[in-house]
Parts: structure tokens; sequence; C-alpha cells
């Protein structure tokens, strides 16, 4: 991953000094910025070249030959969509700015295409019922039940090999037995698999406290029944560029009131408004935590997510939440497992 502070210059910079940022990082651009951060513009070798033929000196300031409007990216959006917007300008680079317009990241094309290896622990809940998906729950757990070709497991730990994370722990309870036959040690995937076993129900946090020992950075916890495309290298950016303790993955849930409306002032009516929908921000079941986060959570005792979330708020600690804009589907019903079994192949064929 790229540190983009390494590529930062002033307007005032001079062009010889950019120039020499850029070779220095072999990264082909350098980004010019106020002394908040935010973007001003971009230079690249051939933005150089070009003032150079234009009569522009080495010691001239990096203002006068910037492009001021550069293609940018939002954190929020999805890999694949950065990957469409440099194939289209035909660029090498983006720059993901804020909506502030600060810098949080670059992202290069090689580094989207070939992922570097990532010691980022993922910790995969595995370990529910699946009571709502009952008769299909009664001789195999959730994890494990096939959408598409494969298990649902499965396609949740390749999108995090995919991305370069090998360093996994699954928690387990209900038929243990045959999610670590399945997965073993997962030397067959080229990672490492280490189980945590919940005696009885521990919820997503609780699970936590079987840890052998505290990791050294922020880490992933997934529910085990999810199916997405979000960008987990942007979601650990996020959670790193606002410093949090803990960070939310949320997805937008549209719900429409089936009656018309009516507001009231005592006994007048003052306003009506007809079937109107109403906008949610719910909790997808992805987060990153940070190390000191597990300090909240007791040992072997059963603690759900939402509230460890709701305990370090109480501390003011530093809480966030990252919007999902990626395909994202909680298998949780019959007809949410049909939904993914037809929609896999397109999604993730």
């Amino acid at each position: 991953m790229v540190n983009w502070r390494d590529l930062l210059v002033s307007p005032n910079t001079p062009i010889l000094n950019t120039l020499e940022i850029i070779d220095r990082n072999a990264r082909q651009i350098a980004l010019v910025a106020d002394e908040s951060g935010r973007l001003l513009g971009t230079v690249t070798d051939g933005d150089i070249r070009r003032g150079l033929l234009k009569g522009k000196a080495l010691e001239d300031p990096t203002s006068t030959i910037m492009n001021p409007f550069p293609t940018v990216a939002s954190p929020y959006d999805s890999r694949e969509n950065i990957l469409a917007l440099m194939k289209i300008k035909q660029i090498h680079q983006i720059p993901i700015v804020d909506e502030d317009g600060k810098i949080v990241q670059v992202e290069m094309l090689n580094d989207l295409l070939r992922p570097t290896k990532k010691d980022n622990w993922v910790v995969l809940m595995a370990g529910g019922l699946g009571t709502r998906l009952y008769p299909l729950t009664h001789d195999c757990p959730k994890p494990l039940l096939k959408v598409g070709n494969k298990p649902l497991l499965e396609t949740i730990l390749q999108s995090f090999i995919e991305q370069g994370f090998h360093k996994f722990y699954i928690s387990v309870n209900y038929k243990a037995e045959m999610i670590q036959d399945y997965f073993g040690d997962g030397s067959q995937w080229g990672v490492t698999i280490h189980y945590l076993q919940e005696k009885e129900s521990l919820g997503t946090a609780g699970a936590l406290s079987l840890l052998p020992e505290l990791p050294k950075d922020p880490f992933f916890v997934m529910n085990g029944d999810l199916l997405t495309k979000v960008n987990f290298d942007q979601l650990l950016d996020f959670h790193k560029t606002y410093q949090a303790q803990a960070t939310m993955c949320v997805r937008e849930y549209d719900h429409q009131i089936p009656y018309g409306v009516v507001t009231l002032e005592k006994q007048k009516l003052v306003a009506m408004e007809e079937k109107p929908t109403q906008r949610f921000f719910v909790n997808a079941g992805i987060y990153v935590l940070s190390p000191g986060a597990l300090k909240n959570i007791p040992h072997n005792r059963y603690l759900d997510m939402p509230s460890l979330f709701e305990q370090l708020m109480k501390e003011e600690q530093q809480t966030i939440a990252f919007p999902i804009r990626e395909y994202w589907l909680d298998i949780g019903r019959m007809a949410d497992f049909e939904r993914a079994n037809m929609e896999f192949a397109e999604v993730f064929g």
C-alpha cells in the first residue's frame, strides 16, 4: 500500500524537488496539497516534461505545471469502480479524497491488480445455529451451506485472501467439527486458520475474549453468513485514517410506510404525505476493531457487537461508520438464501 504522505508537495515546491519526489518513490505522481491536506492538484513526469517544453524552469513553483483538475475517487468507491475509472481515464494512479477534499490514500493500478500480503487478523463468526434456515441447518451449519458452487464461508474466506489477508480465526460452536474438518488449518488456501471454540454462545463480541493473544494491529470481525464485495483494504484504511477504536460497516435501508402519514398539531391536521419512504443505516455485520477495544470484552461471557459499540461510545472512544455501497446480502432467511443462489454467478462468478 502506498504511503501517500511521501508523495506530498506544496504549491510553492520547486519543480525540481517535485521531480525528485516522483523519481524517488517510483510512483510516477506527486500530490499537491495545502497545509490542511486538501488536494489541489497532481503532477506526473509528463506534466513536468510538458511544462519544460513550454518554457518553465526547474526553479518555478510546482503550481505552474500541476493538473488542477485530477481524477479522484471517494473512500466509499469499490475496488471494481476504481479499476474501471482507471481504465476509462487510462491512468495508473487515483488520489482518494474525503468529502472535504482531503487526501486519505492513493490507489495504484499495480496494487489493485496484485494485492500485498497483510498481517491484520480476520475473525469470522461461524458459531450460530441458523434456526431461521431450518431444516437446511439441521445437519449442516449455516456457514457450510452451499451458495453457488461452494460453502458460504469459503466465499468469505476467499474474498479476504484475494485482498492479501492470510491470518484467520474462525469462531465455532454449532457442529464445529464439520467446519473444522472442511477448512482444516487453511493450508489448502495458503493461509493459516485457528479456531475459537465457544462452549456456549458468546455473541459476536464475546467470542473475541477467546483470542489467545492481543493483536498488534487493527483486525476484522465479520459474521459468517454474509455475501459482500466490500473492499476490505479501503475499510481498513478508513479505520486507520480516522484513528478509530471501532468501525462498523453500515448499509442504507429503505422502508416504505404503506399508509398516508399525517402530521398533527393537537387536533389540527397540518400536513400529509402519502406512503413516504424512510431511510436508515443498519448494521452490516462487518467491523474493524483496534486492539484496545478488547479490554471492554469480559472473558467467556456473552456480549454482542452492538453492546460493545455502546460501551465504547459511552467512554467517548472514536467509533465510526463505514457505509457499504458494494454488493451486500445477509443470508438470514430462506428467501435470502434463494436470492443468494440466484445472484451468486453474476456477482462472484
